[in-house]
């Protein structure tokens, strides 16, 4: 299966129902009164879009480089920018809009958490200073670590400094929608892993197995594979909620009143 195959039928086709979806969600006036809704959601798919692509570009061209990651030259059209053929950076753009469509699909059907929501400052500043241990571990790792942690380490060395701001600015708010957020990381990250193994199986693209810990799911998936797919939707899952909820846009007024002093 080509590259751009397995993005058609895999991405491409699952965005397009989205889509009706999300038009269909329109016509019938379905909204969430406690996010906004319409073009704010454009936009933030938008805005996630661009950062995914100037973010992981970086990233992939190291790993593509460095042998981690590598792609069957029979199976992409052999257009490449950097190292990385026009498909990975193709799977960016689609993944994103991907997550946020089924971000829009949730947050159209689960109802506002029953209990009220509590802001901590602590709390964000606690979870913020465990991740940023845990950044410092990996970090470690990927430059002194041993070969096979190398793409374990490089993924939370790349991905967490993103999530440490969203943790640091909202991650109470985060936590008050927790059931959502959850359901809104957990369903595409296992959906894009277990269609892994289908590009895997084909050999789409294959991952080094002296720069992985050989941990292996069906035989086949890398831990390191499912990790990817579930941090970037986090990344997503995360900005959105937090771009989009009132409860982030109202810190963010706060913030501004306040001139951007200290933490929110």
């Amino acid at each position: 299966m080509t590259y751009f195959g397995f993005l058609l039928r895999f991405l491409v086709i699952p965005i397009i129902v989205f889509l009706i979806t999300a038009w269909w969600d329109n016509k019938n006036n379905r909204v969430n009164p406690y996010f906004n809704n319409g073009k704010a959601v454009w936009i933030g798919i938008l805005v996630h879009v661009i950062l995914a692509v100037v973010y992981t570009t970086p990233w992939d061209n190291y790993l593509v480089a460095t042998g981690v990651w590598y792609y069957n030259p029979q199976l992409v059209t052999g257009i490449v920018f950097g190292y990385v053929p026009i498909e990975e950076y193709t799977f960016f753009v689609l993944e994103t809009i991907l997550a946020g469509l089924w971000w829009w699909f949730l947050v159209r059907r689960i109802p506002e958490p029953k209990g009220e929501f509590k802001p901590s400052k602590f709390g964000r500043i606690v979870s913020s200073g465990i991740l940023f241990v845990t950044w410092a571990v990996f970090t470690y790792l990927f430059f002194f670590g041993d070969v096979r942690f190398t793409y374990l380490s490089i993924i939370l060395f790349w991905a967490l400094p993103a999530i440490f701001p969203q943790f640091l600015y909202g991650a109470d708010i985060l936590w008050h929608y927790r059931r959502f957020v959850f359901t809104a990381i957990f369903v595409p990250g296992l959906y894009l892993s277990l269609m892994d193994i289908v590009a895997l199986t084909d050999t789409t693209w294959s991952i080094s197995k002296e720069q992985t810990t050989n941990i292996l799911f069906f035989g086949i998936l890398p831990l390191e594979e499912v990790l990817f797919f579930f941090i970037t939707n986090i990344l997503i899952g995360f900005g959105m909620t937090l771009l989009l909820s009132k409860l982030g846009a109202n810190r963010f007024a706060e913030w501004k009143a306040n001139k951007y002093k200290g933490l929110p």
